[in-house]
């Protein structure tokens, strides 16, 4: 973990990334209010609304966004980034634990790592639901005849939101910042409102409170807890998204106006419900009165689907990185800006996300019953992300005594979190572990396939030496061009030494190219490629990008007349292995389903051709069957 050195923090340049960062990083938990405090009395716990139980659970929720949100993630967790990246991805990677042997502790970390970010696809279809249905619910707030338009309302807002991913989110996200800016404004203010007239609640800052409740309402207390967590279910993001914006942005827009603004709305909420109980059932909308209630629902749409868009954008990001260090299959992924490298578009998680989110809309009906759902993906991912920041710290030489201490400081409230919110899971959250599942099981079997694989295709590789005498003991027909031929080592591919003796046809300049994901974001440019020269005429490139970067290897090869090795691109071509897997008893490795998973897996993956960027005419596929 670095400590970051000295930014001033109101320079215009700040300012800017922290509007920008509203938008972005706290969409998410800036509509939590909507929801989480109704929730703790009419969710599954149902507290009664007394005075000590307002307060204990506003003590619980002023406190959690302290802790969890501002000392955790905004002051310890952040000073953990990849190359000032952030996110459950950057954090395995800074464990380096991808070609860790199997069954060690960095091993298990992975695994442990590749599960909590698996959690979040959940997470990825349950925000959008629960946070554009109730913001919609508003209108049976206002009117109980507009009742029968919640859910067509809200079904034509999501759909509508995933249509226009392919679009990309350039010319909107603009005024994402500003709009999230003026939500978290209102917030303050109808809060604040609200705190004036019964400023008795400001009692709810002592802790003392929070304990309280616990010792008078038991059980029942300790189910309130998962209610209390959606307060705080934005957390991963602020890490996510640190790469975008930058820690400094981040921080000064939660400092200044985002965590201001939430704990004065929830104190106007806890106000509200202490002067009438009643307004328990949607103390949110209760706040305001006669036709202010219908631009607070408009502006509390437009905030949810903002944080929608953000969580969106996250999966494609996650998604991305995976693909790129080899945990998922390749996909097709669409670069949405010209400017920024992270603004991409996958058509295949875009619809199947859209699909689920409908399917839980339709399914649960109301934002009451999603919440019984949400919060175990998160909770489960904010124990994980505390867990290898330990290993993290002591990676960068903090003293056991500090990083144990950090660890059992933050992992107590996660843990209680995660606790609480294991009561959902028949209510509903074994929807977000069951696809947790899934999307794990698809990675394990993906990397371990590839990894085998690979050890095959290791073992039947030659030597360069091999490949040199053979040419000069049986010269095969030369032509002019490049041949390039894809290879995962330093040894020669098989497909090579079938092409050369079945066509005794080669180019007159061979070369063995390698591309390498490393375990940091982005590779500068600088840094793109490595020459080796073999022999005459055979020359091995390695090219390496980050897990953040679109692998475009023809652009890549122009870059090879700064190494003093000039590549005719109009006279390349390509040379792929494309193996046909055969799934048999025969051979160690995975269990016979998963062989058959992962052959179904590489037929579907995106073409090797697509996914380098590679142009389709000068591409040759060289055929051949594995047995796996």
């Amino acid at each position: 973990m670095k400590v970051e050195a000295e930014v001033p923090l109101f320079g215009r340049k700040n300012l800017q990334l922290s509007v920008a960062a509203l938008g972005v990083v706290y969409g998410d938990i800036g509509t939590s209010p909507i929801y989480a405090l109704r929730e703790c009395f009419h969710g599954t716990a149902s507290i009664a609304p007394s005075p000590e139980n307002v307060l204990g659970i506003l003590s619980l929720i002023i406190w959690s966004l302290i802790i969890v949100i501002s000392v955790k993630y905004l002051l310890f967790i952040m000073r953990a980034d990849n190359r000032g990246e952030g996110g459950i991805a950057a954090l395995i990677a800074l464990l380096n634990p991808w070609r860790a042997k199997r069954g060690s502790t960095r091993y298990i970390l992975m695994l442990l790592g590749l599960f909590g970010a698996a959690l979040l696809y959940g997470d990825g279809t349950i925000t959008p639901a629960i946070s554009v249905l109730s913001a919609v619910e508003g209108m049976e707030v206002a009117t109980p005849k507009l009742a029968p338009f919640v859910i067509p309302v809200t079904l034509g807002i999501l759909l509508g939101l995933f249509w226009i991913q392919k679009r990309g989110t350039g010319d909107i996200g603009v005024v994402f910042g500003p709009v999230i800016a003026l939500w978290f404004v209102v917030l303050a203010i109808t809060g604040l409102i609200a705190l004036v007239k019964n400023p008795v609640v400001l009692q709810a800052l002592v802790p003392g409170h929070a304990v309280r409740f616990f010792l008078h309402n038991g059980h029942a207390g300790f189910v309130a807890l998962g209610a209390v967590f959606l307060a705080v279910t934005g957390g991963e993001a602020l890490y996510a998204d640190m790469g975008h914006f930058g820690r400094v942005p981040i921080r000064l827009a939660w400092f200044s106006l985002a965590l201001p603004a939430l704990l004065l709305n929830y104190l106007g909420q806890g106000a509200l419900i202490l002067a009438h109980p009643e307004t328990s059932t949607e103390p949110f909308y209760s706040m305001v009165s006669g036709h202010w209630i219908y631009p607070l629902v408009g502006l509390a749409t437009m905030a949810t689907i903002i944080a929608s868009q953000a969580v969106i954008s996250g999966v494609f990001s996650l998604t991305g990185q995976f693909v790129q260090l080899g945990q998922l299959p390749r996909l097709n992924i669409v670069q949405t800006s010209a400017d920024e490298q992270g603004q991409i578009y996958i058509p295949l998680v875009n619809w199947l996300l859209m699909l689920a989110t409908i399917g839980l809309v339709l399914s649960f009906r109301s934002s009451s019953a999603l919440a019984s759902a949400y919060g175990i993906a998160v909770a489960t991912t904010m124990v994980v992300t505390t867990i290898l920041a330990f290993f993290v710290a002591r990676r960068y030489d903090w003293s056991l005594i500090v990083a144990g201490l950090s660890l059992v400081i933050f992992l107590v409230p996660d843990l209680a979190f995660f606790s609480a919110n294991l009561l959902k899971i028949e209510g509903g959250g074994w929807y977000p572990v069951a696809l947790a599942m899934i999307v794990f099981t698809l990675m394990t079997t993906w990397a371990r396939g590839r990894q085998l694989l690979e050890r095959k295709w290791d073992r039947s590789a030659r030597p360069l030496a091999v490949l040199c005498k053979e040419i000069q003991t049986k010269p095969p027909f030369r032509i002019d061009g490049t041949a390039v031929f894809f290879t995962s080592s330093e040894a020669v591919p098989t497909h090579l030494f079938r092409h050369l003796r079945r066509h005794r046809v080669l180019q007159r300049e061979l070369v063995l190219l390698t591309v390498r994901i490393e375990d940091e974001p982005r590779v500068p440019a600088t840094e793109r490629l490595t020459l080796v020269g073999f022999a005459p005429g055979i020359t091995r490139l390695i090219v390496r990008y980050g897990f953040m970067q679109d692998a475009n290897v023809p652009v890549a090869l122009r870059l090879s007349e700064k190494l003093g090795f000039d590549i005719d691109l109009d006279r390349l071509t390509y040379y792929i292995g494309r193996a046909t897997l055969i799934p048999t008893r025969d051979e160690d490795g995975m269990a016979p389903w998963r062989e058959h998973l992962f052959a179904f897996l590489m037929r579907n993956a995106l073409p090797a051709t697509a996914f380098f960027r590679l142009p389709p005419e000068d591409v040759v596929e060289l055929g051949f069957q594995v047995e796996i």
